[in-house]
């Protein structure tokens, strides 16, 4: 049983108080019991009462805890729980009937961006939808990297999947590692903790890397050269997320474009779009 598999199938823990759920956010913010007073307005006395249980919050101040912390919304509902009120954030899977609009949206957007590659992932980046242009790059990957739930950064850096035919591999790896580690930073999350290990583990290199390529701006674009078999691409990318606050669904969708950084890989894009 490996790592990923023992964390999905441990019996899940008894809930943690809400005080201690707070403190345990309130130092992963890096921030002092005055900080967080300070600017959730409280004091700093009563936030000690709140974190060791000696006094119970209101519905009211374990919202504006939530959120000057800036917990995600999956987790504030649990702790919402764990304070004794009812979640508020609705979590329906994109599927749904009643998400029928925003699915749409969403394949709009992706439809429209063609003939440039885009695709959404889940918060666990896991592939949720794709325009044709993506299908097509992904072909060539081992089969089983190719099961669904098709995981965006195993298939991205597995030396069986689409790493051998990413020039820039190494400055695109470590693109996605800290993208990764902002993420487990920002929401806690376990699962990609452990995916985060597994990745670690690949080899750094499986074919000839270019090292890096100019036209990186961290947080806004990534450049990514990827040889397709019909010519190289040179693109860059760039991420979306929705920051709706009543849906954890959406809030926690990413869309992953990318642009051609030069007319060659515009017109190459451009052919295998007009082939598909």
């Amino acid at each position: 049983m490996n790592a990923l598999t023992a964390l999905r199938s441990a019996p899940s823990s008894t809930p943690s108080p809400f005080g201690e759920r707070l403190r345990h956010w309130r130092q992963r913010r890096r921030l002092s019991q005055l900080d967080l007073a300070h600017v959730a307005e409280v004091s700093t006395r009563h936030l000690s009462y709140v974190e060791t249980g000696r006094a119970s919050p209101s519905r009211d101040m374990v919202l504006r805890l939530l959120d000057r912390l800036d917990i995600p919304l999956r987790e504030r509902n649990a702790l919402l729980q764990a304070a004794g009120y009812a979640p508020m954030y609705r979590e329906r899977a994109l599927d749904a009937p009643d998400m029928a609009g925003a699915r749409d949206a969403v394949k709009r957007i992706l439809d429209c961006h063609e003939p440039w590659p885009a695709l959404a992932m889940d918060r666990h980046w896991n592939l949720v939808m794709a325009n044709r242009m993506v299908q097509m790059l992904m072909a060539g990957a081992a089969p089983r990297l190719l099961e669904a739930p098709i995981n965006v950064l195993r298939l991205s850096l597995h030396p069986e999947g689409l790493a051998p035919r990413i020039a820039n591999l190494q400055q695109w790896r470590g693109h996605l590692f800290e993208r990764l580690r902002q993420q487990i930073h920002a929401t806690g999350d376990d699962t990609l903790a452990v995916l985060l290990a597994e990745l670690k583990g690949y080899p750094e290199t499986v074919g000839p890397d270019a090292g890096a390529l100019p036209g990186e701006h961290h947080g806004v674009l990534m450049p990514f050269q990827f040889d397709t078999g019909h010519g190289v691409l040179h693109l860059v990318s760039t991420t979306t997320v929705f920051g709706s606050p009543v849906d954890i669904t959406l809030q926690e969708l990413a869309l992953e474009t990318f642009f051609p950084a030069d007319e060659a890989s515009a017109a190459l894009l451009r052919r295998l779009a007009a082939q598909a």
